[in-house]
């Protein structure tokens, strides 16, 4: 990795999301642009943005021409590399047939090359039954000194995603989502707090009434919203910045240290006044 001190420029951008990849792939390169004349080095896109989130807009995957979602990813590397910026693309993936497609996001390189894919793994009932298959792996990558992972919506609502990334040493996790309430953004605020990280929360325009995109510090402020129902908002993602000081070098390095401290493991203690829990 380069110099720990570099800092790193993230864009949200919060689009409206069609059932139509062509007019998704328009709204997604304009947003592309708009992130790279304010200076961004990648920017993230919402779940499903290019082409189509079921269970809205789309309702069938016979709705969806494939080739024409295939054609669009390939304009939107295309201007990645003249760009010379990451894009990190929600999107679903077709499979095999007769095989469901994968709820992804594609991580698309400044060269214009997609280097990974996402795959949703926890999806909801309706998602696993009716319109995607579920994904096996995370998925981690790395940018001018800082590491970024991966995670989709409803992902959320399992805390040892947000742990096992947090092992594999993230230092922002890119949550792309299309929530159904608010509460997505309280819980994307907590699990950067509880494990000293950045989280870049992007949404779709649809759900920005209640849920705007928005990025969350290591310390849990919160940094960055995109106001309005269409935007795109960059942030600073800075190591030494001081007010971070305590999340990224004192709070995330003991937390990480204490299953293994033997200070906290005092399972051989003995004690008889440890032994009984109702002595006075």
């Amino acid at each position: 990795m380069d110099d720990a001190s570099t800092t790193f420029r993230v864009a949200l951008a919060q689009v409206p999301i069609s059932g139509d990849a062509r007019v998704n792939g328009d709204t997604i390169r304009t947003a592309m642009r708009r992130a790279s004349e304010a200076g961004a080095r990648l920017v993230q896109l919402p779940e499903g943005a290019l082409s189509g989130y079921a269970k809205n807009p789309i309702t069938d995957w016979a709705e969806v021409d494939w080739g024409v979602v295939r054609s669009e990813l390939e304009s939107i590397m295309r201007l990645a590399a003249e760009l010379e910026l990451w894009v990190v693309l929600g999107s679903a993936h077709p499979l095999s047939s007769p095989r469901l497609p994968h709820n992804s996001v594609y991580v698309i390189s400044d060269a214009g090359q997609v280097v990974d894919r996402y795959d949703k793994r926890r999806l909801s009932h309706t998602e696993v039954t009716e319109f995607y298959t579920a994904g096996s792996e995370p998925v981690v990558f790395d940018i001018d000194g800082y590491r970024f992972g991966l995670v989709v919506c409803v992902e959320i609502n399992f805390p040892e995603l947000f742990i096992e990334y947090a092992g594999l040493g993230v230092d922002c996790l890119l949550f792309s989502s299309y929530p159904v309430d608010s509460v997505f953004a309280v819980k994307a605020r907590a699990y950067a707090a509880i494990h000293c990280y950045w989280v870049s929360m992007t949404n779709p325009s649809e759900t920005s009434t209640f849920c705007p995109s928005s990025v969350f510090g290591p310390n849990g402020d919160i940094l960055a919203t995109v106001d309005g129902a269409e935007g795109v908002v960059t942030v600073e993602l800075d190591r030494d910045a001081p007010e971070f000081d305590i999340a990224l070098t004192k709070a995330r390095p003991w937390r990480a240290s204490v299953p293994s401290d033997p200070a906290y493991d005092t399972r051989s203690l003995d004690d008889p006044r440890s032994r009984d829990r109702t002595c006075l």
